[in-house]
């Protein structure tokens, strides 16, 4: 007893102090992460840049910082002053290209921001969607969607992903079109990514990018300093398996170094018929020599892969009819089989494929003591789509297997199941034979002997001469390619109190949209009749839907093919002004022109190449931030951005005509906060209000003119919400042994009034008026309340347990408020039920074989809960509505996407 109280005061009262700063600047580093190797515990400074860590000075201790290199040390008591290095280059463990990614300083800064290291990312998104890992994070709601392989979406205070700006190591990678980040390009940040920095609101971004919701930063690494390797193993539910292996050169005497990596993954899917596959790719090149005033480096990051989708959205009466007993949140209506080489495998309409690499040079130059240039040059080459049905099939009742606004139970009762098997799914093998056995040979009814395809099965979407069968299913591929390359070059100066800086942002886009043919499903050919150029054409080639194949780009197409052309010019500025550490001052102001083109080699014979359209655009911005004493401080912002429109809004209805009511939206936004910190306790918390105004939305209605139902065309501007809401933030570290994270995220989002229109005709008469009644509907698609609670207890040395809670309510129905709000007495937006989840894991660091290694198990949705995670219609359950028709007060024909249930991934990582 004695020798157990004797060894236990050691360990209360050993400890190891020092202090953090800036090599540079010699500022203090506040927030600084401060631990032992191999342990999983550790603190982190206070605002005075210092820490106290209660264990015994044995080992080494690794400081580490985003932006910054991390550094490990021999621990001893008392640590003396540790100056951190920017990582200029990034030849380091973090690895972040800081000099043109703009990371917010805590107490420094004025924007409201939350940061997530790469220990949290390499442990807790497993075999999880990358979004996911921000549900944690005040604002943020992300999902799964359809639930196949990357997937997933994410929303900032209410405003999806084309209003919220996406940067990898400072580089915009929203979609130059549309403004959309398909999270399946970006697989491979779960392996690469160093850190994930959420910027709320305007940002800190010089980038004069649409920020409308935030800036989400991802740092990725980039050659490491130091020579060595991993390799990693996790296993998940449904089939999940991942291999990844790193080397790593270190930096040699002449001041090179590479890193490397390479990743496979593999799956079933939690969803039926969600099968997938995909490789990650990773290389980077750096070169600081000592004393250099120049640092370079090169990366190339890519992430192809191939997935089965779930489409086609489910009623929850579908869940319940079809599948397993009871809500069966795994059932797909486009899941089904197909022989293949003699087997039965899984085969899906709907397949997503995609090859997007991203490579990057950054060039920093350290002029003198006063001036620096940063200069990052990128490019990248997307190619790839997705597939999905072509030809009448529901004019064939055998193979109407996609009914077309309605759901299967709908289907099943009105017409027919067409060729699903007893449990459900597609029989893709029918729908082969049926359309084999109801085509008759090309010309043989006309006697074509001459023609080239003579007697062989040839199918269509509308053609029907020549005994060609437009009652069949093929499999075509839409392909959305591009080729995009830019630059970013910033030019800052500073010298005492005064930062400022200019910097230009310029990008080149090309986007390539067409169909191919993918899978002729037992036909010999195709006869496609899309060119309005030509007469029509057989075609009997095919384009694998492989990401790392032949694209069709130059081969034959049907359907469409056009492509867009967007060019951007941006100048940015920067003024910043800080006062001894406690008062900081920032005005930001760019502007920016976009061009947009259109061609068309298909639909538009008259006019096939567009005019060049230019629209400029621009933001201002500014805050303050306030350090009342060394605990507290207060920030406030504010700023307006004038937003281009995005590209279909130029080019309305696929036409080369550029829009005659092309306008800017218009974004307002004020933000006021306050932060705590002490050596325990972090916390921040702010209030916003950001206004979205100046869209356009175009609306078909029917008016009556004298005794006639015409139709007409509503055309509503100036149309604007507001988002009003209120965030907390905290870390509480009671000792070292224990860390408590909370947050809460309370919004109030609403559409301001309602919106008139003059109604007009085909020939641009007005015939009428009409009115959206949207006055204070409440914004959907994204939980208006979240909140979230996480325990990390260090059980043992080398063995940590965490315990995350997640609560969301203020979910509503996505819904087109052009459709549902026509009617003044609507009855707004469908709130969906409210719900609570629990995340479990679990992290064990050892040695093997003489290296570290590392051990981690995650169970998500711990108990198992259904829950709806969003809602594409907005049915209302009438006021007698027995309840056979309900769900949790839901009406059953609501279209939904249920969230996964209990799901699990295993990961051992061992480093050489």
């Amino acid at each position: 007893m004695l020798t157990v109280m004797v060894f236990s005061s050691l360990n209360i009262f050993a400890q190891i102090n020092g202090k953090v700063v800036d090599s540079s600047t010699g500022n203090e580093l506040i927030g600084a992460s401060v631990y032992l190797e191999g342990n999983t515990r550790g603190t982190s400074t206070n605002v005075s840049g210092e820490f106290s860590l209660d264990a015994e000075p044995s080992g080494n201790l690794v400081v580490s910082f985003i932006g910054y290199e991390t550094l490990t040390l021999p621990a001893k008591t008392d640590m003396g002053t540790i100056s951190l290095e920017m990582t200029a280059l990034g030849l380091d463990e973090a690895s972040v290209i800081v000099n043109v990614v703009d990371f917010a300083q805590v107490r420094e800064t004025p924007v409201a921001v939350s940061t997530i290291g790469p220990s949290e990312i390499a442990l807790k998104v497993g075999n999880m969607e990358f979004p996911e890992i921000m549900n944690r994070t005040p604002g943020v709601y992300a999902t799964k969607q359809g639930g196949g392989y990357g997937d997933s979406r994410i929303s900032l205070r209410g405003f999806d992903q084309r209003n919220t700006s996406f940067l990898i190591n400072g580089q915009p990678v929203n979609d130059m079109e549309n403004g959309w980040v398909y999270w399946s390009n970006w697989q491979g940040l779960t392996d690469v990514a160093s850190g994930i920095q959420i910027q709320r609101g305007l940002g800190a971004s010089r980038l004069a990018v649409p920020s409308v919701g935030g800036t989400v930063s991802i740092s990725t690494k980039a050659a490491e300093k130091e020579q060595g390797g991993s390799v990693a193993e996790t296993i998940g539910n449904d089939g999940y398996n991942k291999t990844a292996i790193t080397y790593n050169t270190g930096k040699n005497e002449n001041g090179w170094a590479s890193s490397f990596l390479l990743s496979r993954w593999a799956g079933n899917g939690y969803v039926y018929g969600t099968q997938g596959e995909g490789w990650t790719y990773f290389g980077a090149v750096g070169y600081a020599p000592e004393d250099s005033k120049h640092a370079l480096n090169l990366s190339v990051l890519g992430a192809g892969q191939w997935h089965h989708q779930r489409d086609a959205w489910v009623s929850i009466r579908d869940y319940e009819n079809f599948g397993e007993e009871g809500i069966d949140r795994r059932w797909n209506s486009d899941a089904g089989f197909r022989t293949i080489d003699g087997e039965s495998q899984e085969f899906s309409m709907r397949r997503n494929f995609y090859n997007k690499p991203l490579a990057t040079f950054n060039w920093d130059w350290e002029i003198n003591e006063n001036f620096t240039l940063n200069t990052s040059v990128y490019g990248s080459a997307g190619r790839g789509g997705g597939t999905g049905p072509r030809g009448q099939y529901f004019r064939n009742g055998s193979i109407n297997n996609h009914p077309y606004n309605m759901d299967l139970t709908q289907h099943y009762l009105e017409d027919s199941l067409g060729t699903r098997d007893e449990d459900g799914f597609i029989d893709f093998d029918a729908i082969v034979d049926e359309n084999i056995n109801t085509t008759v040979g090309y010309g043989t009814t006309d006697t074509l002997t001459s023609s080239p395809f003579y007697g062989q099965l040839i199918g269509s979407n509308g053609y029907r001469d020549n005994d060609v069968n437009r009652a069949v299913e093929v499999r075509r591929a839409s392909m959305n390619s591009h080729d995009w390359v830019g630059a970013i070059s910033n030019l800052e100066y500073n010298k005492n109190n005064l930062t400022a800086s200019i910097g230009v942002d310029l990008r080149k886009y090309k986007g390539y949209h067409y169909r191919v043919l993918n899978d002729l499903m037992g036909l010999d050919g195709y006869y496609s009749t899309g060119n309005q150029n030509s007469m029509g054409q057989v075609i009997n080639t095919t384009v694998e839907a492989n990401p790392f194949n032949n694209t069709g780009l130059n081969g034959p197409k049907m359907d469409y093919y056009n492509v867009g052309l967007v060019n951007w010019a941006g100048l940015n500025g920067l003024v910043e002004y800080n006062h001894q550490n406690e008062l900081t001052a920032v005005v930001q102001a760019g502007v920016s022109n976009q061009s947009y083109q259109r061609e068309d080699y298909f639909d538009q014979p008259n006019l096939p190449i567009s005019e060049v359209e230019n629209v400029l655009g621009g933001y201002v911005k500014g805050g303050v931030n306030y350090n009342i004493d060394e605990k507290s401080n207060v920030f406030f912002n504010t700023g307006f951005i004038s937003r281009q429109p995005n590209f279909d809004a130029v080019f309305p209805n696929y036409a080369n005509n550029v829009n005659d009511d092309l306008q800017n939206e218009q974004i307002t936004s004020l933000e006021l906060g306050y932060g705590y910190i002490t050596d325990d306790l972090t916390l921040s918390a702010n209030v916003y209000s950001t206004t979205w105004g100046n869209r356009f939305v175009s609306q078909s209605v029917d008016v009556q003119v004298d005794t006639l139902l015409v139709e007409g065309t509503a055309q509503f501007r100036d149309i604007d919400v507001k988002h009003n809401g209120f965030e907390l933030e905290a870390t509480y570290r009671p000792n070292n042994d224990l860390k408590l994270i909370g947050m809460v995220s309370l919004g109030d989002w609403r559409y301001t009034k309602d919106f008139e229109s003059t109604i007009f005709d085909d020939n641009q008469n007005q015939i009428g008026t009409a009115t959206l009644y949207t006055k204070d509907a409440k914004v959907g698609d994204a939980a208006q309340i979240t909140g979230n609670l996480g325990v990390d207890y260090r059980v043992t040395r080398g063995v940590n347990l965490d315990l995350n809670y997640r609560y969301v309510d203020g979910l509503y129905a996505d819904y087109s408020i052009n459709g549902d709000f026509l009617n003044q007495d609507n009855l707004g937006a469908l709130q969906l039920p409210s719900y609570s989840l629990f995340d479990l894991g679990l992290t064990t660091r050892f040695n093997l074989l003489g290296n570290n290694a590392t051990f981690r198990v995650n169970v998500n949705n711990l108990f198992d809960t259904t829950y709806i995670a969003e809602s594409n219609t907005n049915i209302h359950a009438a006021e007698d509505a027995p309840s056979e028709e309900l769900w949790n007060g839901i009406d059953r024909t609501n279209f939904v996407w249920f969230g996964f249930g209990r799901t699990w991934n295993a990961s051992l990582k061992y480093n050489f």
